[in-house]
Parts: structure tokens; C-alpha cells; sequence
């Protein structure tokens, strides 16, 4: 088993922000919200069809940066 990148907050562990997402979808929140992140998530999802969320990229942003 691979380690976990970040431990997981008070909030997760109490149960809290499982709860919170269930009540804004109770209440349809997330039908509003996204019509306003559509450009954000199409983005996102234009950077990962080419590749720049990748191993390769991230490992070379990451060298990139150490050497600024």
C-alpha cells in the first residue's frame, strides 16, 4: 500500500465534509454551481487530454521549479 500524499483533516475524519456534500445535494447546489465551473473544469479537462497532468510533466514542472 502507497503512502498517503496528505494526511486527512479533523473535518474528514469526524465525518463532517461527507456530510456537508450530502446536504448540498440534497438541496441541488450542485446544479447551480456547475454551470459556473464549466470553464474551469473544461480546462482542466483540455490539460489532461495532453498530458499535463502526467508523471512526466509534473516531475519536469518540478525540476523546473528547483532550478528558477
Amino acid at each position: 500500500m502507497l503512502p498517503r500524499y496528505r494526511k486527512p483533516s479533523l473535518k474528514t475524519l469526524l465525518g463532517l465534509t461527507a456530510a456537508k456534500k450530502r446536504i448540498k445535494g440534497d438541496l441541488g447546489i450542485y446544479k447551480v454551481t456547475r454551470i459556473f465551473n464549466a470553464p474551469k473544469n473544461a480546462k482542466r479537462r483540455a490539460k489532461r487530454a495532453v498530458g499535463w497532468e502526467s508523471e512526466g510533466a509534473r516531475l519536469l514542472r518540478f525540476i523546473r521549479r528547483l532550478f528558477k
